[in-house]
């Protein structure tokens, strides 16, 4: 499914309008977003958690030239489905 898609769904099961949807799509997404960027987590009970995850430097190679590499630490964004989705998905 993509944005628009997601727009055109929340739209039509909610009966307002696609700009009012695209509004609400925006600013739930700002909202995890925010919260992430600080640092913490962010929760949808039943659905799932929202938080960042942090990598640590390590080597690695470029599998063109076999070269090696250093990639640096990182953070990244995780997600961790709850347990209604999990028996939704494993029921069908």
């Amino acid at each position: 499914m993509t944005k628009a898609e997601l727009i055109d769904f929340v739209s039509t099961e909610s009966g307002i309008s696609k700009s009012d949807a695209t509004k609400a799509i925006k600013a739930t997404f700002d909202a995890i977003t925010e919260t992430l960027k600080e640092g913490d987590s962010f929760t949808l009970v039943g659905f799932g958690t929202f938080s960042v995850s942090e990598q640590a430097a390590r080597e690695g190679r470029n599998p063109q030239t076999g070269e090696t590499i250093k990639i640096p630490a990182r953070k990244v964004p995780k997600f961790k489905a709850g347990k209604q989705l999990k028996e939704v998905i494993a029921a069908t």
